[in-house]
Parts: structure tokens; C-alpha cells; sequence
């Protein structure tokens, strides 16, 4: 295939370097009074052009298609049969220019897709006692454990036993290093940035998601565009309007070289050429935002959407449970709470329980040691912890709630999330919420869609009506359909379809053949079914939503300059054949007219392979800093919520340590962090949001949380020896009051700055 594409380029250049030299002699002729030598040179180059002209129209013509190769032959013979030797070889300069640019323009937009291609991994070393063997990578199967060496990439998606650091560049653009825990699963296609590392393959290569991208990528590559075939659609009237404006120029003044005129600048490069390089840049675009197009009719199909469809789980939410609240029985902190929980549901594989051991983790509290750990089928997990019976799950038969868990119950069915109640002794101590949260950065995802010119946004999910509807509405959606079926979702984009070009979005096996039934599927294939991004004709290559809204934007600008550089070409063209028409141009003047005309609108067609962006990139490491300490403030932020809670009974003892306790806590470390993100994180931000105004509104939400925890302060301050009677009511609503703004602000800071673009 190299050798090939290098044979082309040399015959490319090869023949540009020759018309180019015979131009030069010819004119070195002319010059030194040789005319008829000049004539001839310039004849010369004429019909070095023409042959292979002949053979590109007339494998047009075995393919069944004909249109805009067709006119640079007819000028080609039109000026060798006038006379018109040097508008001849500037028409053969021209066009020897064209195949140049084109086959350039090309290889540099597909630059990124044949990238994915070359480095494919075509071995891996599979463990052995005494080392591991070399072997081909498709000869790898799950449950094997294989060596991946630094600097390679990852050949099959798999578990790492030991942990890792990989660059994940290549697939999701995060420039930085990343590094995987003991257990955590890493996908084909990424680098090993460390030490070798061993993978426990979970699948073989032909189904590791790498292998998805590279398939697409082989399509992308053998492929062209339905809209780069515009040049010839246009070419139909095109070619038939060029000869009569040539014939009535001919007939009306009885002058051939103003048929050749017209001819000469009938020469179609900006429909021959614009408009495939503006598709292929895209397509190159889209790979770099880390979504490969199977092909240029999907990315033109996606630049004119008007209904977009997007499956639920794994979609706009992330596909996996987590703990979002914590409700303690009074006496308890969450602290306490999630380290029990934890030290009985890790040993579990049920997705509940990674919720919780995540939970622990991410507020910085370590599982405490358990043991005779027993899973109870459909209703929990218990063990031993500290002497203590632990068991979290389902509430035990018989148990009579409390007061405090009676409202844990209602808040979980309020909030739509499921319920995990941990018992230590047979008695409830806490509740565990957990949800599938929305993902941070669908909703800034979705107002970019509706910006890009996507007029009606869909919800189809099989999960429940409460559930649907309700993200639907944080998001701002236009219609929701819930419960529905495989059948039913590809009958649903079947019936979008019917008002305009329709895009599905999902990452599931139910997913798929609604993703091959809309006129765009896209996949994220970071973790989705092989049977997604097979079906698709996009994938997303990490999991990030966003990417979609990249796609849809690159989409529709591409398009735009394809369509944009056609018609300005040809409306071009049209003027210098009237202008021909009228002899007001040459046939010299009208080939230097025409490449003029075609250097433009390349150039213009060329815009496609970059753009420009809003700010600056956000600060990685500090985005990431603050992200995690989000994660582990949420005993703190736990705490407001519980002191405010028992203060429900009144001024009682237990009430007043858990006011105190939440205080030192919000004195201690939400406090500091709000204070931090002042001072370092939102100037930081400031370029990527387009100046510090940007930050205002979150300002504002950081004095009011100072205020009300001074508030606190004061009251604790008037009550040295204990809460009294009178306190409460203010008490609780200066509690309420923080936990409000601090939910809300913690979530408008992880879905406006923590889902920025990183440098």
C-alpha cells in the first residue's frame, strides 16, 4: 500500500514537473524568436496531459459516471485545435496543479485515520514461568495474562492485577499520563507509559475496542464521500451549459478561440477538488477530537441533523451507580458509616457494592477489616467488622425503622434513588443513596448541539418513566421515551427519520440496531458493546460526551465550506465563461483566470482541517485537583445536612454535637477549599472562560457559603455550654441553607469548569 501510494506520488509530481518544464522552454523559445519551437514545446505539454486526462474520464466513463473530468479534456483539445498552444499548456500546468493538490490535500486529512492503522499492535507477549512469549495478537484470548512492555500499545482491552500508567492520548486526547488502579480495566489502544505491566485480557482482539476503531478507521480510509460526488452532480448542467456558452460565443461571432476561451475557463478544479478536502479535513478533524467517521456521506449526514436521539444509561448518564448521599442514624458520622459499609462490599461483585468501596475511596476513608464475609442472595452482604455484625443491603425482615430512617426512605424515593441501609447489631446506622448520576458534561454538551443547529433532542431509554423524565428534564430535552424495547427504539428513529436527518446515540448491544437504522449511529466505544460500534457510523473513542457536540460542530462547518467552496467556484467560473463569452478574456487570460479561481476556493476548502476555539485550554492538574477534593468532602458536606436533621428533636445533646461536628468540619475543610478555588482555581480558569467575569455568579455562591458558616459560628459562639430552645429553628434553617447552596454549587462548578477542555 505505501509503495503504491508512493508510485502515485511520484507520477504525480512527475508530470507536474514535466508540463511545468515544458511551459518554461517554451516560453525560453518564444522569448528568444522561436515561435513555432515555442508552439510546438507548448503542444507538447498539451499532450502530455492529455493522455492521462483520457484515461481518468474514461475510467469515469467504465465506472458509469461522467461530469467534471470530462471538461478539462474538451479545453485540453479545444486549444490545441485553435492554435491557442500557450492557453494550452497553462490549462495542462493547471490541471497536472489540480492532481497535485488534490492528492496532497488528501493524504494530509487522512493523516489521523491512517495513524489509528499503523500502530495496531500485530504481536503481544503472553506470560509465561519463565518470562513471556512472543506471540500474534489475534492468537490472544480472554482470561489470558499478557506482558505489555513500556512504550507499547495496549493489543486487547483487559484488567490490570497490578495497576498502571498509560497515555491515553491517541484515543481521548488527555495529554497527561494516567494512571490505573489495582483492578481497574484499561483498553486496547493505549500506550504503557511505565514500567511493563502484566493484563488480564478480557476479550480477544478482534472484539477489544481498538479493533472497532481500526475497522472504522479501514472504511473511513475506503471510502469517499456521497457529497464529494457533488462535483459531478453538478457537472450534469455544468458541462452542457459550458458548450452552449461556447457554441453561441462561436456561432454569434464566428471566432473559435472564444469557444476555447470559454472552455479554458469551464475547467471545473473547484468542484473537482473543494469539496472532497473540505469532507476528508473533516473527517481528519473529527479523528484528532477523538471520533472516527466510517466515512464522509456519515460526517456530511451529521453536519445537516435536525433530530437527535440519545439512549440513557451509559449516555447522558455514566452507566454505573454511585453513592450521592449518606444518611446517618444520629450518633453516626459518614466516615464511620462508609468504612463499615466498605470493609463488607468489597468483598462483593455485585454493582451496588463497587458503588459503596468507590464512595469510601473518594472521601479518603480506607475499609475496615472484615471478616466471615457471607453473600445473602438478593438482599445483601454481611460480615464481621470489629466485633460488630455489619450487614448492608436490603433492610432485615421485621426491622421497624426509626424516625431518622423513615426519612432516609422517603428522601430515596423522592430522589428516585435506590436504597442501601447498613446494620451494625441488627440496627439500622445509615442509608446509602445511590444513583446513576447524569454525566457532568452532558448538559453543557447538549446547549452546544442546540447552537450547532440540532433543533429537537430525544430521550429513548428501556429504563423506567420517573427515572427518564427526570433527566430529561435537568437537561432540558424536548420529548422522552421510556421503557421502549429494542424494536421500539429502531421504530421511533424510523419515524424521526421522517422529519429529517436522524442521529442515534448509545453505547449498548440493545443499542445497535437502532444505531444502524438512523441515518447517523453514533457510539461511545470507550466501554460500549462491540455490537454498538460495528453498527455505527461514528464512534466516540473515549467516554466523554462532549465529543459529540465536536463532532456535530466539525460536521456542519466542513459542510458548510464544501458547499461554500463549490458554489462560489462555479458561480466564478460561470462569470469568466460569460466574460470569455464576450472576449473580454483570451483563452491565456482565461486559464490564469480559472487557476486563480481554483487556488481560492482550495484554500478556502482547506479551512476545514483546522478551527478555531472560545479561551484557552483549563489548567489539568488543578481541574483534577479540585474534582477529587469534591469527592471527598462528602462526609463533610454529609454532616450539614445531618445536624440539621437532629435538630428535628430539639435542642438535645446529640443534636448539639452534630451541629458542632458539622461546624468544625466546614471550619476545617470546606471552608479552605472554597477559599482555595478563590484564589487559585477561578483565576486559573479565567483565559478558558474569557476573562474573570466568567467566575462572578460562582464568587458570589462562595461568600454567601462564608456568611451562612459564620452564622453558624455566631450561634455556637452565643451557646458555649449547649444548644438552646431558641436557637433551633434558625439553627436548622441556616444548615438547610448551607446544604442547599453547597449541592448546588458543588454541581455547577463539575459541570461548568470540571468538564472544560485540559491543556
Amino acid at each position: 500500500m505505501r509503495a503504491e501510494e508512493s508510485g502515485s506520488r511520484l507520477r504525480e509530481f512527475g508530470l507536474l514537473a514535466g508540463v511545468l518544464v515544458l511551459v518554461a522552454a517554451g516560453g525560453v523559445a518564444w522569448w528568444t524568436g522561436a515561435p513555432i519551437a515555442a508552439n510546438v514545446v507548448w503542444a507538447t505539454a498539451d499532450v502530455v496531459t492529455l493522455v492521462p486526462a483520457v484515461v481518468w474520464v474514461a475510467a469515469d466513463l467504465g465506472a458509469r459516471r461522467w461530469g467534471a473530468d470530462l471538461l478539462a479534456v474538451l479545453a485540453l483539445v479545444a486549444t490545441v485545435a485553435v492554435g491557442e498552444y500557450l492557453a494550452g499548456a497553462i490549462v495542462a500546468a493547471m490541471v497536472a496543479t489540480g492532481r497535485v493538490l488534490e492528492a496532497g490535500a488528501r493524504r494530509r486529512a487522512s493523516r489521523n485515520l491512517t495513524a489509528l492503522l499503523d500502530r495496531a499492535p500485530r504481536v503481544a507477549h503472553l506470560r509465561t514461568e519463565t518470562g513471556h512469549e512472543t506471540v500474534p495478537v489475534d492468537d490472544v484470548r480472554a482470561g489470558q495474562l499478557i506482558v505489555v512492555l513500556p512504550g507499547e500499545v495496549v493489543p486487547v482491552d483487559g484488567v490490570l492485577p497490578d495497576g498502571g500508567t498509560f497515555d491515553e492520548s491517541a484515543l481521548t486526547g488527555e495529554p497527561l499520563p494516567v494512571a490505573r488502579p489495582v483492578d481497574d480495566t484499561v483498553h486496547s489502544g493505549v500506550v504503557n507509559a511505565g514500567a511493563a505491566v502484566d493484563v488480564r485480557a478480557s476479550a480477544a482482539a478482534a472484539d477489544s475496542a481498538y479493533a472497532g476503531v481500526v475497522r472504522l478507521a479501514e472504511q473511513a480510509a475506503a471510502r469517499t464521500a456521497r457529497v464529494a460526488r457533488v462535483a459531478d452532480r453538478v457537472a450534469v448542467w455544468f458541462l452542457p451549459a459550458s458548450l452552449l456558452i461556447a457554441a453561441l460565443a462561436w456561432a454569434l461571432t464566428g471566432e473559435a478561440g472564444r469557444a476555447a476561451a470559454v472552455l479554458v475557463t469551464a475547467t471545473p478544479c473547484p468542484l473537482l477538488l473543494a469539496v472532497p478536502i473540505a469532507i476528508t479535513g473533516g473527517m481528519s478533524r473529527a479523528s484528532k477530537a477523538g471520533v472516527v467517521v466510517k466515512d464522509g456521506a456519515a460526517l456530511e449526514a451529521l453536519g445537516r441533523v435536525a433530530v437527535l436521539l440519545m439512549d440513557k444509561t451509559g449516555t447522558v448518564t455514566r452507566g454505573r451507580p454511585e453513592i450521592t448521599d449518606v444518611v446517618c442514624a444520629p450518633g453516626h458520622d459518614a466516615a464511620e458509616v462508609l468504612a463499615f459499609a466498605a470493609g463488607v462490599e468489597q468483598y462483593s461483585p455485585h454493582v451496588l457494592a463497587s458503588a459503596v468501596v468507590r464512595a469510601a475511596a473518594s472521601a479518603g476513608v480506607a475499609p475496615a477489616s472484615a471478616e466471615e464475609v457471607e453473600e445473602q442472595l438478593g438482599s445483601g452482604v454481611a460480615g464481621r467488622v470489629r466485633d460488630h455484625e455489619v450487614r448492608v443491603g436490603r433492610l432485615s425482615a421485621g426491622t421497624e425503622l426509626p424516625a431518622w430512617a423513615r426519612g432516609a426512605a422517603r428522601r430515596g424515593r423522592l430522589d428516585l434513588a435506590s436504597v442501601l441501609w447498613v446494620e451494625v447489631g441488627g440496627e439500622p446506622v445509615a442509608a446509602l443513596l445511590a444513583k446513576d448520576p447524569i454525566r457532568p458534561d452532558a448538559a453543557r454538551t447538549m446547549r452546544r448541539l442546540r447552537a450547532a443547529g440540532i433543533g429537537e433532542i430525544r430521550l429513548l431509554t428501556g429504563d423506567r418513566v420517573d427515572n427518564a423524565r427526570e433527566v430529561a428534564a435537568m437537561l432540558g430535552l424536548d420529548d422522552v421515551q421510556a421503557e421502549v424495547t429494542p424494536a421500539e427504539k429502531v421504530r421511533a428513529v424510523e419515524a424521526a427519520s421522517a422529519r429529517g436527518v436522524t442521529v442515534m446515540t448509545g453505547d449498548g448491544v440493545n443499542d445497535a440496531p437502532a444505531l444502524a437504522a438512523a441515518d447517523v449511529g453514533v457510539a461511545l466505544g470507550s466501554r460500549g458493546a462491540t455490537a454498538a460500534a460495528q453498527a455505527a457510523d461514528a464512534v466516540i473513542l473515549d467516554d466523554r460526551l462532549d465529543r459529540l457536540a465536536d463532532a456535530a460542530e466539525i460536521a456542519r462547518r466542513s459542510r458548510r465550506l464544501a458547499v461554500q467552496s463549490a458554489v462560489a467556484g462555479t458561480l466564478l467560473s460561470l462569470l469568466a465563461m460569460l466574460a470569455a463569452a464576450g472576449g473580454f478574456l483570451v483563452p491565456v487570460a482565461g486559464a490564469l483566470v480559472q487557476e486563480a479561481i481554483d487556488v481560492v476556493v482550495i484554500l478556502n476548502a482547506l479551512r476545514a482541517l483546522g478551527g478555531a476555539k472560545l479561551g484557552g485550554p483549563a489548567p489539568a492538574e488543578l481541574v483534577r485537583r479540585f474534582e477529587s477534593e469534591h469527592e471527598r468532602l462528602l462526609p463533610a458536606r454529609v454532616a450539614v445536612r445531618q445536624a440539621a436533621d437532629a435538630l428535628t428533636g430539639g435542642a438535645t445533646p446529640a443534636a448539639d454535637s452534630a451541629v458542632r461536628m458539622a461546624a468544625r468540619l466546614l471550619t476545617e475543610q470546606l471552608l479552605p477549599h472554597e477559599q482555595a478555588e478563590e484564589t487559585e482555581l477561578y483565576p486559573a480558569l479565567a483565559p478558558a472562560l474569557g476573562g474573570p467575569e466568567a467566575t462572578v455568579t460562582m464568587s458570589r455562591a462562595h461568600a454567601e457559603i462564608g456568611r451562612l458558616a459564620r452564622r453558624l459560628q455566631r450561634h455556637l459562639a452565643e451557646a458555649p455550654d449547649g444548644i438552646q430552645p431558641d436557637q433551633v429553628d434558625d439553627l436548622r434553617a441556616t444548615l438547610y441553607g448551607l446544604d442547599a447552596v453547597l449541592t448546588l454549587h458543588f454541581a455547577q462548578e463539575e459541570e461548568a469548569y470540571f468538564t472544560l477542555p485540559s491543556a
